[in-house]
């Protein structure tokens, strides 16, 4: 296993920002660890990377232990942080040759930081100031300098916040390039960002893990409800539709259009038809509407629900 995080809790005076948490990360994978501000993301990846130490629990990366191995266990991990810390009065290439003398890399020094500003797609801004560049291209300097000693694990704290959707998608493909060859852990409160990038969720709500699963598995589990969507001819009262049987909850989409929920197990189109029949109405079109990892965040996270 690449990350191993065993019964960990953060305790900051008399709030708990982690409550036992545990999870594992093998190899290879592209994980995100999804939740709403404040949920205990962002200290979770500080600890994992040595910058805070946990209140109780242990963890461990590529097998060095946070607390015993802190140093080996840097080696290890590329961070880039929420903030990321940039000198803005450094130019690019500068900047990317201080941080390879910090990890003492006396080696073809050059040629890995030439590699590096090829890969994060930064040589047409190499010799400018860092503080004249775009939040994009400061978040990709950002991707450079954690990539810089090739580590095995790369951590991404909010790594897409303030681009624009442009710059978005650049740096998507960019970590789904680079997890190809390493293990990734990228926290975000985006669901399009996990949907696009990783193989894998796990969700914290109030510093709890309330689900861990591959995407297409969390939809399926909390698929409790199911959506179809319904366009009559003409308008159609609200408590009529509300009194056809098995039917949870409407709601209005548009002048004719209407999204009715009832329970997964039970299929309510017949009743619908039937309904409509009954009552002279005309189906224009009926659809089932899929559920969204969005819909699940909301669901996981407003609802207090684990799974």
């Amino acid at each position: 296993m690449s990350i191993i995080v065993n019964n960990i809790t953060k305790v900051y005076g008399a709030q708990k920002a982690l409550n036992n948490v545990s999870f594992e990360i093998k190899s290879g994978e592209i994980v995100g660890l999804l939740g709403p501000n404040g949920a205990g993301k962002s200290t979770m990846m500080k600890i994992i990377t040595c910058f805070i130490p946990p209140t109780s629990g242990e963890a461990s990366v590529c097998g060095y232990d946070i607390y015993e191995d802190s140093k080996n266990l840097r080696k290890k991990v590329g961070y880039l942080p929420e903030n990321n810390p940039l000198y803005h009065d450094m130019y690019v290439r500068e900047y990317l040759e201080f941080i390879s003398g910090v990890h003492k890399m006396n080696k073809r020094t050059r040629d890995i930081i030439g590699d590096m500003i090829q890969t994060t797609a930064l040589s047409a801004e190499q010799n400018k100031k860092i503080g004249a560049l775009s939040k994009g291209y400061r978040q990709r300097i950002g991707l450079a300098q954690a990539l810089i000693h090739d580590p095995d694990v790369l951590i991404l704290d909010e790594p897409t916040s303030g681009l624009d959707p442009n710059q978005l998608v650049e740096m998507r493909n960019l970590i789904k390039e680079i997890g190809k060859e390493k293990t990734v852990m990228l926290s975000t409160h985006i669901m399009q960002e996990v949907e696009a990038v990783c193989d894998r969720a796990i969700i914290i709500n109030k510093g709890e893990i309330v689900a861990d699963d591959s995407t297409s598995k969390l939809i399926t589990a909390t698929a409790n409800v199911e959506i179809i969507k319904v366009e009559f001819s003409t308008p159609v009262d609200e408590i009529q539709l509300k009194s056809i049987n098995g039917v949870l909850e409407v709601s209005k989409i548009d002048e004719n259009i209407w999204d009715i929920k009832s329970v997964s197990d039970k299929d309510i189109r017949p009743d619908i038809f039937q309904f409509a029949v009954s009552n002279n109405y005309t189906v224009l079109s009926m659809s089932k509407v899929e559920q969204s990892l969005e819909d699940i965040f909301r669901q996981l996270t407003q609802d207090n629900l684990k799974i």
